[in-house]
């Protein structure tokens, strides 16, 4: 966040349950826990984000 926060303009975390977790930039699903079925790896997001 440190790294972003002046060019995140929004950020909504919504509670889910079953595991779901996922990332995703201007409606554009950039990753998913549930399809994955593990977490990412922060150079994930950041590529996809960079």
């Amino acid at each position: 966040m440190h790294e972003y926060k002046n060019r995140i303009r929004s950020l909504e975390i919504i509670p889910s349950s079953g595991g779901v977790f996922e990332v995703s930039r201007d409606g554009k699903k950039i990753f998913s826990k549930k399809e994955t079925d593990r977490f990412p790896e922060l150079q994930e997001i950041d590529a996809q984000l960079g």
